[in-house]
């Protein structure tokens, strides 16, 4: 299934989307793809109300109609950092023996399409496409990577939009470089894992502005998805609903010779097989001349 989310922000509608251009409205059977949604098991019925829904012609056009991020604001929002072993040897970084674990805003979560704003005073903002993991159920101490597997609601694709002189220069900060609004969009929808198959070989490319800046494959991951939400379950108690972006392939613009960052007017369009495609507009720093 792909789980969406439909509307204006703070109005969404949550769905399924059945086939490219037409969803089922959910909204009276779950309110919304929250944590308590996630929480109380609901997932696994909702292929068999789908059905009934589509057999009974309830399907309704998705129109013009706004994606949000698929599921509502998480807990947490956990980030794994250098997890590709190509994008580790493009920043001259070692690979590192456990994963790099740091914590991203909740609020800086966004529609796949919505505008990112280079935030007041930012020099050195920059893209990341990733894959991230939607967790299914709280876990914590998670035995094996089977429960973990288990644990996991679906695959959502997000940009994690980072600020580099914020998290690497100002006392290495790296959430202070990733939270600023609007730098975590994600979708268009949530993939469960069923319809993703194997995670661990999905191509994702990102461009600016036409141009191709980063080509990947989730097969160059250090860590998989079933090892990180074991790893992360045994130091923090993972809730419902909680957001987990496993790092980038090479392209980045810190990677660039020299460096290369967003200025503001750029297009950003990213995609990740079986998890769509997204497109943001970068809205320039308005104080940058003042």
């Amino acid at each position: 299934m792909k789980l969406v989310r439909l509307g204006a922000v703070g109005a969404e509608i949550p769905g399924v989307l059945v086939g490219d251009d037409e969803f089922v409205d959910l909204s009276d059977v779950v309110g919304d793809f929250n944590e308590s949604f996630f929480a109380s098991g609901k997932l696994a019925s909702l292929p068999e109300v789908v059905a009934d829904r589509v057999a009974a012609g309830n399907v309704e056009p998705v129109g013009g109609r706004r994606f949000g991020a698929p599921f509502a604001r998480p807990h947490q929002i956990l980030c794994i950092g250098l997890n590709y072993s190509d994008h580790a040897a493009e920043s001259g970084s070692k690979v590192p023996d456990e994963p790099i674990m740091f914590t991203k805003s909740p609020n800086t979560l966004i529609g796949p399409n919505d505008d990112v704003q280079i935030p007041r005073s930012s020099i050195k903002t920059d893209w990341e496409i990733e894959l991230g993991i939607v967790i299914g159920r709280r876990s914590l101490y998670l035995a094996n990577e089977a429960e973990a597997e288990a644990a996991i609601a679906g695959y959502v694709m997000v940009n994690d939009v980072s600020e580099r002189e914020w998290q690497i220069e100002r006392s290495g900060q790296w959430s202070k470089g990733k939270s600023a609004p609007t730098f975590n969009p994600a979708g268009p929808y949530l993939v469960t894992p069923d319809e993703v198959g194997d995670p661990m070989n999905l191509d994702m490319t990102l461009d600016i502005d036409g141009v191709r800046r980063q080509t990947g494959n989730t097969n160059k991951m250090v860590f998989g998805p079933a090892f990180l939400v074991h790893y992360l379950s045994q130091f923090l108690a993972l809730e419902p609903g909680d957001l987990i972006n496993t790092g980038t392939p090479p392209g980045v613009g810190l990677g660039m010779k020299p460096p290369t960052y967003l200025v503001g007017g750029e297009t950003m369009t990213l995609t990740i097989a079986k998890l769509g495609t997204q497109t943001q507009r970068v809205l320039a720093d308005d104080h940058a001349a003042k």
